[in-house]
């Protein structure tokens, strides 16, 4: 088999492997922090370590308190935030980041960076884009 031949196969392999979300991690991870809420959840944990879920609900400002509650569960599931509750009434309940969670932060903050610098270019390109579509 020529080496041109051989990448073909590995290429098929690859795509065959990947088609499916649950056997890509790009997609598979993309798919879960990917939403509305998850980066902005981790990043707020990430800078300011532990917070009560009124105080996450708060800070988020314009989340319900259901979307909050379904989004934090996600990110509990895949390992990246923990939850500790405290027997109190009313209950008290902390979600902090895991180590997990933490070593995503670093590709949270380059996608920040290049979002903050790139901004004003997509803006312009979605104006121009809606002006054509008009």
């Amino acid at each position: 088999m020529t080496n041109i031949e051989n990448q073909q196969v590995m290429i098929a392999e690859n795509y065959k492997n990947y088609s499916l979300v649950e056997n890509c991690p790009v997609r598979n991870v993309l798919d879960r922090v990917g939403d509305k809420w998850s980066i902005l959840i981790i990043s707020i944990l990430g800078e300011r370590g532990t917070l009560r879920f009124n105080q996450l609900n708060h800070t988020i400002g314009n989340i319900s308190q259901k979307m909050l509650t379904v989004t934090l569960k996600t990110l509990e599931a895949d390992g990246l935030v923990s939850r500790k509750i405290y027997p109190e009434i009313p209950p008290k309940v902390e979600y902090t980041l895991t180590p997990l969670g933490i070593s995503l932060l670093p590709a949270i903050e380059i996608l920040t960076s290049w979002a903050k610098e790139n901004m004003p270019a997509i803006m312009v390109s979605r104006k121009q884009y809606n002006a054509q579509q008009n």
